[in-house]
């Protein structure tokens, strides 16, 4: 009877436990495709969150390792699985699935549905304190876009690895970059070192007098795995995410 109770309230609960400090959450895209995103707040309401987004191919897997570091530096977390993915680090990318079964185009624009009512998402029910958005690869790129799209609902943006990666997707070749000039928020762009002509352009359109960007001596990574701790170089990039987040 015991057992039959708590699977009882489980079903009910809109929260799905995961790890500690961490809960997996189910939200609805814009055209109704059911997100899947794990939340790790274990600060109140009214400390500063980041919504993150994840690379191409890959889940919010990517986040495992650090987003509760940042829970450490003061920051509650929602890692979001976009529609435009795939697996990393034995997460599965559910919203992708989700999607394929709702036959919906799952190519890297398909996601802005899916960052948007993130975004939308945890100003509503978690932040109602400072609001960051944090992407990696094309969905760096996207994010500095919705940066410029929804500045009202974004307080700074952290961009690894952005480029314009939307050509074949039918967008102009400065998909981003022309729309940079409308981003006034902290923005904080970084990458491995040969990827900074990905970037550049977009970085001088910035409008923004908080910018910054970070790049390392060594080759450094593609994404936002250049915080992972199994590479040798991710202090780097850690000093310098925590100056700029120490800025905002």
């Amino acid at each position: 009877m015991k057992l039959l109770i708590l699977s009882a309230v489980v079903l009910m609960s809109p929260f799905l436990m995961a790890q500690d400090g961490e809960r997996l959450i189910k939200f609805q895209s814009e055209d109704g495709v059911t997100i899947t995103a794990d939340l790790y707040m274990i600060h109140p309401e009214t400390a500063p969150f980041i919504v993150l987004f994840h690379q191409a191919n890959w889940s919010r897997g990517e986040y495992n390792e650090i987003a509760p570091e940042l829970n450490t530096l003061g920051y509650n977390c929602l890692s979001v699985d976009l529609r435009s993915g795939g697996a990393v680090n034995n997460v599965t990318n559910q919203t992708k699935l989700n999607a394929v079964k709702a036959m919906k185009s799952t190519q890297y624009v398909d996601a802005l549905a899916d960052m948007r009512a993130a975004i939308n998402y945890a100003k509503k029910n978690f932040a109602s304190g400072k609001l960051i958005i944090w992407g990696s690869s094309y969905s760096s790129a996207l994010a500095l876009k919705l940066a410029a799209d929804m500045n009202e609902s974004v307080d700074a943006v952290i961009a690894f690895s952005p480029g314009e990666y939307f050509v074949t997707q039918g967008k102009p070749r400065d998909y981003i970059t022309s729309v940079a000039g409308h981003i006034d928020q902290h923005t904080f762009i970084t990458s491995a070192k040969s990827e900074k002509g990905n970037w550049w352009g977009i970085y001088v359109s910035i409008t923004s007098d908080n910018k910054s960007y970070y790049l390392p001596e060594t080759v450094g990574n593609h994404g936002s795995k250049a915080l992972w701790s199994q590479y040798s170089d991710s202090v780097g990039y850690w000093n310098a995410l925590k100056s700029f987040l120490a800025s905002i």
